[in-house]
């Protein structure tokens, strides 16, 4: 066994250990955002009023939901109740309002979106089935001033027959 060298392993040095590499560490932070982007829902309006939409024998579906400004109408829910009675009440966004709001409520939307989605805005009313026809024929008043034209019933469909 003198004839045979074997390889010496040096361990006296200190061996430090490599810089990590951060080279590609934007390319996943960015690959996260736009994954939780694309999988995040955006907040739903929270009810304050009971919506128990109507049934239709012809419902469309909506394909660019973005140009739909919301309008709900019907009697506030039991948390609200207290405060607000049991009439039937107007909801725009997270708050109630007055027919008299809902001009004002149009154009502040409207100046929201850009320029050309304006003449596109679309006003979705979302009643509840039990809503009389003059609240509702207040609102669409109150939307035909507000020069909002494009108007919408959102109801459930009664199914094929």
């Amino acid at each position: 066994m003198e004839g045979t060298t074997m390889a010496k392993i040096r361990r006296d040095k200190q061996r430090e250990t490599p810089a990590l590499a951060t080279t590609s560490l934007p390319d996943i932070i960015f690959m996260l955002i736009f994954f939780f982007m694309a999988t995040t829902t955006m907040k739903e309006v929270d009810y304050k009023v009971i919506i128990r939409p109507p049934s239709a024998s012809e419902v469309q579906k909506i394909e660019n939901k973005s140009l739909l400004r919301y309008v709900y109408i019907g009697k506030p829910n039991v948390e609200n109740q207290k405060q607000f009675g049991s009439e039937t009440r107007i909801q725009l966004n997270d708050a109630f309002a007055d027919i008299a709001q809902i001009e004002e409520f149009i154009v502040m939307e409207r100046s929201a979106m850009k320029e050309e989605d304006q003449g596109l805005m679309t006003i979705a009313i979302r009643a509840d089935q039990e809503t009389r026809m003059g609240v509702i024929q207040d609102v669409k008043q109150s939307l035909r001033r507000a020069y909002a034209l494009r108007i919408n019933y959102i109801a459930t469909s009664r199914g094929s027959y």
